[in-house]
């Protein structure tokens, strides 16, 4: 079995999806040439293709000779690439496609998925695309095993790369047979969907036991786009995690730090993935921006993930030169910071408790509440993590239900031990409720449920602000706020404070709806002024908010929300492990390597804008002066500098409480403090 903390920090996923009606495949394919431009980069491992979606082989096959490209000049592709790239030291893991392969799909579509309608998944007949998707409790993985234990015998293994492992809803004759041999109802959506996940939990442990049997050394990730919950179960049957976050393409800037900070907390190594290109995969001849791959990298430093970039080999089979110049340029950065990010384990105060444990099994899970809290958190400076249920509640100070997190009884014993301990707790609108959202199960809230709103129309977002209410903070709550009366631009929980409780905010209803019949102006109805049920209620060590406060700053990011929260956060983490008096858009994380006796800093300053209308992105890198930092650590700190520069800098420190000031930060600094 490879070690704990085997990967590499200089990554490449080096895609080769390439049509079986192109020419003069890898014609130009010169294997020294290759692995001498990554040597130039400074890149240690690659990804390099055995079969792609398109159904193709890259490799000289005796068992499927049929399916080797049929313009494939070179037949000794990825042996030529294995060989070259490790008499230079250059891991090689090996990419096998899953679910999606052309080749087979049009060959056998009885393997395929199939919808509950009865027809094929994915993409029409007459569409582009490879996107039909197979099924390994069909016939399909007899091949796939035959396919994959070819490999084994014929190259040196680093590890593999399955793409496309996915729970699917499935209604094919193979699960439906199975499905009611068990006992299970196939009609019922919510029933297959679960049985789905099954099926893939199953393939994972015996696909990863057929690969360890035939090579012990090999190590094994499963794709399927985002880490999340799901992958808790089954995350002995993976050697590491792969965290695929194409910021321009689908998953945007704030999945990589939602998914990675779950992703770190189920005890294996990580690596993260990103793309060369200006949009996502398969951009040929496209280059992104050097501030975008400088910070996309450098923040997989920062949250304790190594370094993938994912490029597409031109069907000549060669590299591109541009390409590898650009990452070339970070890649040698990588290599002067990684010393300082080796086995470095993040320092966290706060939890994020995700609501994505208790939904479905979805593709790309994403929550906008999780999103949401997730800029809120990052934006201040906060050290969190996202978490299951499962997780250790001890091991923060502050554990956040955002929005939508139902409690039964056997979560509701833990947060109630987790408080009884000295924990804290911050929840918002249907959190600590029931699932049906009927009543409140968690009494540490302090509240109840009134009558009043419509459940229909609580926490439904419109875009006039048709259902919306106000919220005025009492004077003990203002920090930043002034005495008035903020939008919510949804209706809240109706709820009614216990005894005892303390009142953080008031609410207030408008004066009506907006409906055909009373409307005001061109958006929501204002204030009127009375007096309604309470928007922030106060209980102890517990802080409950009655409106979806992470879900509407995900939205349109109120500057008020994002303050009431924090003033909320302020009572409950007065001493938090970072604070900085610059702008919000800096991003500072902190790690601990024990072994070196140090803490590293990373401190962060790029800043995405919305130049197009696809996407995010960067090109100005604009350096900040003159920044403090306050940090809360345990350990007597005897010297603080810039790392790799070696820069001492000054520093204050009272008891806990450490202070340094950096003169400059230009994109990426990181700050050594050794104790």
């Amino acid at each position: 079995m490879p070690h704990k903390d085997f990967l590499v920090f200089r990554q490449i996923h080096l895609d080769f999806h390439t049509s079986e009606q192109i020419p003069k495949v890898g014609s130009s394919f010169d294997a020294e040439e290759f692995a001498d431009t990554l040597v130039k980069a400074h890149i240690n491992s690659i990804t390099c293709f055995a079969r792609c979606h398109h159904g193709m082989l890259y490799y000289d096959s005796k068992l499927f000779p049929e399916r080797i490209h049929p313009h494939l000049k070179n037949k000794n592709m990825l042996k030529e690439q294995i060989e070259a790239c490790h008499a230079r030291g250059i891991r090689v893991p090996i990419y096998i496609t899953v679910q999606w392969d052309y080749f087979t799909s049009e060959r056998h579509p009885e393997w395929c998925q199939i919808e509950e309608d009865g027809r094929i998944g994915g993409n029409a007949p007459y569409e582009a695309g490879f996107y039909k998707r197979l099924l390994v409790n069909s016939p399909y993985l007899d091949f796939l095993k035959a396919q994959t234990k070819e490999v084994l015998e014929m190259f040196p293994c680093d590890g593999f790369f399955f793409d496309i492992v996915k729970p699917l809803d499935d209604s094919s004759r193979w699960t439906k047979e199975r499905m009611m041999a068990e006992g299970l109802d196939p009609t019922d959506a919510a029933t297959r969907l679960k049985f789905g996940l099954k099926i893939i939990n199953e393939f994972k442990h015996d696909f990863s036991m057929f690969v360890k049997n035939i090579n012990p050394e090999s190590a094994i990730f499963f794709n399927g786009g985002h880490i999340g919950p799901r992958h808790r179960s089954v995350k002995d049957t993976y050697d590491h995690f792969e965290v695929e976050s194409l910021p321009s393409g689908h998953w945007g800037y704030l999945h990589f730090p939602m998914s990675m900070r779950y992703a770190r907390t189920l005890g294996a190594d990580c690596l993260a993935h990103t793309g060369k290109f200006h949009t996502a995969w398969g951009d040929f001849h496209s280059y992104k921006n050097q501030a975008a791959l400088e910070f996309e990298c450098y923040r997989m430093l920062a949250l304790n993930a190594k370094c993938m970039i994912g490029d597409q080999l031109h069907p000549n089979g060669t590299l591109d030169k541009t390409a590898y110049e650009l990452i070339g340029k970070v890649y040698e950065q990588v290599e002067k910071k990684e010393a300082w990010c080796q086995g470095a384990k993040p320092l966290c105060d706060i939890a994020v408790l995700t609501p994505e444990t208790f939904a479905p099994p979805i593709d790309h899970a994403t929550y906008s509440e999780v999103e949401g809290i997730t800029l809120m958190l990052e934006e201040a400076a906060q050290q969190f993590d996202v978490i299951d249920d499962q997780a250790d509640f001890s091991d923060y100070k502050v554990l956040i239900l955002p929005d939508r997190v139902p409690v039964d009884s056997a979560l509701r014993k833990r947060l109630e031990a987790y408080v009884k301990r000295g924990g804290s707790i911050i929840a918002s609108f249907a959190s600590g409720m029931n699932r049906e959202q009927t009543e409140f199960t968690l009494p540490l809230l302090g509240v109840s449920l009134a009558s009043g709103t419509a459940p229909e129309m609580r926490g439904q977002i419109f875009e006039r602000g048709d259902f919306c209410e106000y919220v005025t903070p009492g004077k003990d709550f203002m920090n930043g706020l002034a005495k008035t009366e903020y939008v919510m631009y949804t209706k809240g929980m109706p709820v009614k404070a216990a005894k005892g409780t303390k009142v953080l905010a008031e609410g207030i209803p408008s004066y009506f709806d907006r409906t055909y019949e009373h409307f005001c102006s061109h958006r929501q109805t204002p204030s009127s002024g009375k007096k309604g049920t309470q928007a922030v209620i106060q209980n102890g060590n517990v802080i409950y908010f009655a409106h979806l406060i992470f879900t509407q700053y995900r939205q349109n990011t109120p500057l008020w929300c994002k303050q009431l929260f924090l003033n909320a956060l302020a009572r409950l983490l007065p001493k938090p492990l970072v604070q900085h008096d610059s702008f919000s858009t800096l991003r500072a994380t902190i790690n601990e390597q024990k072994k070196e006796r140090r803490y590293v800093l990373h401190a962060l300053h790029y800043i995405p804008e919305r130049r197009g209308k696809d996407f995010d992105t960067i090109e100005d890198v604009i350096p900040v002066y003159d920044v403090s930092f306050t940090l809360n650590l345990p350990k007597k700190i005897r010297a603080v500098k810039t790392v790799p520069e070696g820069t001492e800098l000054s520093f204050e420190q009272q008891g806990e409480e450490v202070k340094v000031l950096l003169p400059k930060l230009h994109g990426h600094q990181m700050l050594e403090l050794n104790y």
